[in-house]
């Protein structure tokens, strides 16, 4: 994981490291199937069903606030992938 921006950005050729940061191998859960290039993981030790509910239920971000990098590059990300055919 490469945290960034307050994100934990997964390691990838499409989600490389920038030059000064830090890699970092953390437990880390996907709240859905997603695109790599803008959906993070969220830090979790919860390895079943019912620890996954119990742990959404106490946090205090929601859990897509949590995950969508492209929505800090531009407040028209989500306009643009519309145009793009993404939903």
């Amino acid at each position: 994981m490469i945290p960034r921006n307050g994100l934990l950005v997964p390691l990838t050729p499409l989600t490389p490291a920038k030059d000064g940061e830090t890699v970092e191998t953390q437990t880390v859960r996907f709240r859905t199937v997603g695109d790599i290039s803008c959906t993070c993981p969220v830090s979790s030790d919860a390895d079943t069903v019912d620890a996954i509910i119990a742990e959404t239920a106490i946090t205090q971000i929601t859990e897509r606030g949590a995950t969508r990098m492209d929505d800090q590059t531009s407040e028209a990300s989500m306009e643009k992938r519309k145009k793009e055919g993404y939903f």
